[in-house]
């Protein structure tokens, strides 16, 4: 007997195995990713530790600069809190601000107004737009940075004069101030300002990298003579960390976000990932519109293709599967012969009446056949193709 089955969802679920070999490819690349995210932050971590902390020896430390300093009389005092910093600002001190941009707006509101009639000197290092227009007002940093690192002094600054070039390039500075000092210029804007304090005593300086006090590069260019200047023009020198933790960022002002605490970089990478997972979906999604008809390379007796899905019905112990399809292409078959449409012949109070006409029986009796529950057993799926089969020969006979 063949049997045409009606479209039903005939797929099992894939074993694990299939499962496997299907993800395996996503499941690499994201092991991949993340082992290239630790190798990158683990390098990252070794190589800028202590960067811009004069109680460092690590390349991107400052422990050189400030045993030179303290060679020339100079003292050197590391604080991490606003508090520590405005209370030392005065006209014998060098203030250093490592990490402007660190600071809270409402943090470098007060430690402006703290420095700006001190008398003393704040330097700003790399301070980005978010911090030097409230830390040197007039002052305003260019978004395009330096293409150069090495630049000459090119400004009547005596300390910029006496030090030559120095490897100031980074973030470049616009000042609408006519005694300011504008010295090592990238393209005509200034890389180091020097701005005289409001009141006349005192002056902030602004550099646009923090090179010239890295260790490996003091004794590079005119960077050591260059820093020394600066930073020992006062016999002590307070070198302000800024802190996340420090409490003056979140008591009675503005607090930052989650996002505010994490680096910059993050977020990119963040986007990156997102646009990768994106096109890994893209990539590993079913084509869009119809699939692409193709012959067949052999013709398939129908026979096989029976026998070949019984094995699979048989293998994945489908009995209920194996009997809907059996049932579902009876009644396709047996709907024309007693006169119910086609999109009717799955509907029992259509099918059944008609059949009880045409038969002169009950239809309550052939509602089990043709729309019972599954059989128990192989048995009973045997004996159900046989009422099947019979059903349909009584009904064409008649």
């Amino acid at each position: 007997m063949t049997t045409e089955a009606a479209p039903t969802a005939t797929s099992t679920a894939p074993a694990r195995r299939q499962a496997w070999t299907r993800a395996r490819g996503i499941t690499l690349a994201v092991v991949v990713l993340l082992a290239a995210a630790v190798a990158m932050a683990a390098v990252r971590s070794t190589a800028r530790h202590g960067e811009l902390d004069p109680r460092s020896a690590d390349p991107y430390g400052s422990r050189a600069v400030a045993r030179l300093l303290a060679e020339r009389g100079v003292s050197t005092r590391v604080v991490t809190s606003l508090g520590a910093a405005r209370a030392a600002a005065g006209p014998d001190t060098t203030l250093l601000v490592a990490v402007p941009d660190r600071l809270t707006h409402r943090q470098q509101s007060r430690l402006h107004a703290a420095t700006e009639p001190s008398g003393g000197r704040t330097i700003l290092v790399a301070a980005g737009s978010w911090s030097v227009e409230r830390l040197a007002p007039g002052v305003t940093a260019d978004p395009a940075t330096s293409g150069e690192d090495t630049l000459r002094p090119d400004c009547a600054l005596p300390e910029a004069r006496r030090a030559g070039t120095a490897d100031t390039g980074g973030i470049r500075y616009t000042t609408t101030r006519l005694d300011a000092d504008s010295c090592y210029p990238s393209e005509r804007l200034a890389t180091l300002l020097r701005v005289p304090a409001a009141s006349g005593r005192g002056d902030t300086v602004v550099l646009g990298a923090p090179d010239i006090l890295y260790n490996d590069r003091l004794d590079e260019q005119g960077n050591a003579s260059l820093a020394l200047q600066l930073l020992g023009s006062r016999p002590h020198l307070v070198w302000y960390l800024p802190s996340l933790s420090d409490t003056a960022a979140t008591e009675n002002g503005e607090r930052k976000n989650f996002l505010d605490l994490l680096p910059p970089g993050w977020l990119w990478a963040t986007l990156q990932l997102f646009i990768a997972a994106v096109l890994a979906a893209f990539w590993r999604a079913r084509r869009f519109g119809p699939l692409v008809s193709e012959k067949l390379p052999v013709a398939i007796r129908a026979s096989e293709t029976a026998e070949g899905r019984a094995r699979l019905y048989r293998k994945a112990d489908a009995r209920d599967r194996a009997a809907d399809a059996l049932r579902a292409a009876t009644r396709t078959r047996l709907a024309p012969l007693v006169g119910v449409p086609a999109t009717r012949a799955h509907t029992p109070e259509a099918l059944l009446p008609a059949l009880s006409a045409h038969l002169s029986g009950d239809g309550q009796t052939l509602h089990p056949l043709l729309f019972g529950p599954p059989p128990g057993d192989d048995a009973a799926l045997i004996a159900l193709t046989d009422q099947l089969d019979a059903l349909e020969r009584e009904v064409r006979r008649s």
